[in-house]
């Protein structure tokens, strides 16, 4: 059953947070789907930046909803 997991990134440096988000997406299981990052925005945007520019083999596209402070990453089926 596919589902979806959670990254939080507040009080993360840039550095930490992009080292984390790799490590994160290095070891999802397979049957996840979707990777929400809460980065914020109200202290800045450098988190926010970071997400959004963000690159990795296992990120289809990239979704920015309603809520400013977080990001979707969709991620590839690696088995499809």
């Amino acid at each position: 059953m596919a589902y979806a997991i959670e990254i939080d990134l507040h009080g993360h440096t840039v550095e930490s947070a992009g080292k984390l988000l790799n490590d994160t997406l290095k070891k999802l299981p397979k049957d996840v789907r979707e990777v929400h990052v809460i980065h914020g925005y109200r202290q800045g945007t450098a988190l926010r930046d970071l997400v959004r520019r963000f690159r990795h083999p296992r990120v289809e596209r990239k979704i920015l909803g309603m809520n400013q402070g977080s990001t979707i990453f969709l991620i590839k089926n690696k088995y499809e």
